[in-house]
């Protein structure tokens, strides 16, 4: 059995991936397995996420399958130096500086093999963020902007001594069509004197230089700074006596990009700053690939580029850590050159589902870069959270799962003290344990008890089951089949309707324009004047009734991935990592599964997962780092 027929047969190489690669090696006229065995590796590794595949790195780390990283048996890949130089005498590959004749593979002098396309990505988006990096904006007049970052960055007044502080309350507001959850926390006590406000500092990143890329977890406050960024820009403007400032929100998905909407809209309204300036900040984001103008619902023809840019003087993209390596390079050239950039998300959080790391490679060197380095001066992290309270667990958890000390967050999950994060041991063969069907029995009961819609959505809201996996006993597709029978039996939902029974939470999984409906959109079904029918909030927070028939592709959503959980927030979380170990379970994901909690974790998972999950970091093949901060 040859090499490849291993890795067919293992469920490391798909059948594509072997076609094309023998279609290339065809072409180029060079057929020798060890091209062959690279060619099909590389086309592979797009669809897993990576970039690139690193030849070397293949030496120390065995090629892994399935989802509990089962090693392939009795593999033996060529010895890593003669199968880099047989690609390198091979036509059908090019070295990094090219050559006359744009050859379908790239290998580049680390060793790392790419398709093409993929390598000039990686190399066109370093070259535009450095180059970015490199240009101060339009000089503003540090008097009036010290002055304006003053107002707009003022601490909140403390109360009296006669007058404490109110506690932390939790309102729900309804007015017609439109809910709103108003969580309100008593103000963080100011930082020490000597931090600084890295909001602030933020705020004048951005006003002078070209890109600026705020980093921060949940409840750091990215939001809130960024519309004042957007409101002291819009005062320079207006002090110029120029045209309105043109501003481009813009998302990855469609939920996120009606979540940025939402945010905006509230944080606007309480600035420091005149109605007219005010008025002037844009609250409707779109996604990426509709601001881009895609062509024919393509993703990679836009009417949006280097030659025909964006109109806008300001482009922020929201939740970037989401945005993937070939949609950040097309957005990124569309950006005019004297339009200024700014990149918002979560560095720590699980990068995108397709090929590539940006924002994480974006802003993490491994080691310092130089002071006077434009790119580093040009990123600024949020560190300090007013979401938790002092002593909370999920932001102690939180920390340590980010710092990788597993010994730390196990400790925290144990102590007694910190009431709202703790761990329950899984069962092998069940989701269910009896302490999350109660949970979710006591949390889905509520939610079928709410008279409508509306109210139905908010309570979705409060608690969420987040599987790591989509197959297996612990895995999404179980756990939501799970609950339905479990609610079946007490009686809370009736299934002889089929899939469109009353009560069926459900989540789009593909964008619709033409219904408004996008990837991430959570509906339920109602009965509405003797029909069945899906229950949605439209951006502006209308209510839509829509036939399930009509529906783009969609599933049940009592638990949802937690990849498909990046950029909401709940009240409550349950994260089921089960009983096994997996290469899915990485720091990434588990710290993005916690902060998705405003009040209360409950991990399922064994201490070893933990353990494990905690100390593998979320390896993307790639060589972005070394381009834009140089080989390290």
């Amino acid at each position: 059995m040859t090499t490849l027929q291993q890795l067919r047969e293992a469920g490391a190489l798909a059948a594509l991936d072997e076609h094309c690669a023998r279609v290339l090696c065809r072409l180029a006229g060079d057929e020798r397995p060890a091209v062959l065995l690279a060619a099909a590796l590389a086309a592979r590794q797009v669809s897993l996420g990576h970039v690139c595949i690193d030849l070397p790195a293949l030496g120390r780390h065995p090629l892994l399958v399935g989802d509990e990283g089962v090693p392939v048996p009795n593999l033996v890949l060529p010895v890593t130096s003669a199968w880099l130089a047989e690609l390198r005498s091979s036509p059908l590959v090019d070295g990094p500086r090219g050559g006359p004749e744009r050859r379908p593979l790239v290998l580049d002098a680390a060793g790392r093999l790419y398709l093409r396309r993929y390598f000039e990505h990686e190399q066109s988006l370093a070259a535009a963020l450095r180059a970015r990096a490199e240009q101060d904006a339009q000089a503003l007049d540090d008097a009036i902007l010290d002055q304006a970052l003053g107002r707009l960055f003022a601490p909140p007044v403390a109360p009296s001594p006669a007058s404490p502080p109110p506690p932390a309350t939790k309102t729900r507001r309804a007015s017609p069509g439109q809910l709103t959850l108003d969580l309100t926390a008593p103000p963080s006590p100011p930082a020490a004197d000597d931090a600084p406000d890295m909001q602030r500092v933020a705020a004048r990143t951005a006003a002078t230089r070209r890109l600026c890329v705020i980093s921060g977890g949940p409840g750091t406050g990215k939001t809130s700074t960024v519309v004042k960024i957007l409101a002291l820009l819009a005062e320079q403007r207006a002090r110029e006596g120029g045209a309105p400032l043109r501003v481009a929100l813009v998302a990855p998905t469609g939920k996120a990009a009606m979540r940025l909407t939402e945010a905006i809209g509230r944080a606007k309204r309480s600035l420091s700053c005149s109605e007219e300036v005010r008025a002037a900040i844009p609250e409707e984001a779109s996604t990426i690939h509709r601001a881009l103008g895609s062509i024919g619902g393509s993703s990679t023809r836009f009417r949006h580029h280097a030659t025909h840019p964006l109109r806008a003087d300001v482009v922020l993209v929201d939740e970037a850590s989401m945005v993937d390596l070939a949609l950040m390079t097309r957005l990124v050239a569309a950006v005019p050159e004297s339009a200024r950039l700014i990149l918002l998300g979560d560095k720590d959080q699980l990068a995108s589902v397709e090929a590539g790391a940006v924002l994480a490679e974006l802003c993490g060197p491994s080691s310092a870069p130089a002071a006077d380095d434009p790119l580093a001066a040009s990123i600024v992290e949020l560190t300090r959270s007013y979401r938790y309270r002092p002593g909370s667990g999920i932001e102690a958890l939180a920390r340590a799962i980010n710092a990788g000390d597993a010994a730390r967050a196990l400790a925290i999950l144990d102590d007694a003290a910190l009431s709202d994060v703790t761990r329950v041991e899984p069962a092998a063969d069940t989701a269910l344990v009896p302490e999350l069907r109660a949970a979710a029995l006591a949390d889905y009961s509520a939610y079928l008890d709410e008279p409508d819609g509306l109210a139905r959505l908010g309570a979705l809201d409060r608690a969420r089951i987040l599987c790591a996996h989509r197959h297996g006993p612990h895995g999404v597709g179980a756990v939501n089949a799970a609950i339905e029978a479990m609610l079946v039996e007490e009686k809370r939902i009736d299934r002889r309707a089929g899939l469109a029974y009353a009560g069926r939470p459900i989540l789009v999984t593909r964008n619709d324009y033409q219904l408004q409906l996008f990837n991430g959109d959570v509906g339920t079904i109602v009965e509405h004047e003797g029909k069945r029918l899906a229950f949605f909030l439209a951006p502006d927070g209308s209510p839509r009734l829509l036939s399930p028939a009509r529906l783009p592709p969609h599933e049940t959503v009592f638990a949802m991935t937690v990849h498909k959980s990046q950029g909401s927030e709940f009240e409550r979380v349950a994260v089921l990592l089960g009983d096994r170990s997996s290469p899915l379970l990485t720091r990434e994901l588990l710290y993005t599964a916690v902060t998705r909690a405003r009040e209360a974790v409950t991990l399922y998972a064994t201490r070893a997962v933990l353990e494990e999950a905690i100390a593998r970091r979320t390896e993307r093949g790639s060589g972005l780092r070394d381009a834009l901060w140089g080989p390290r």
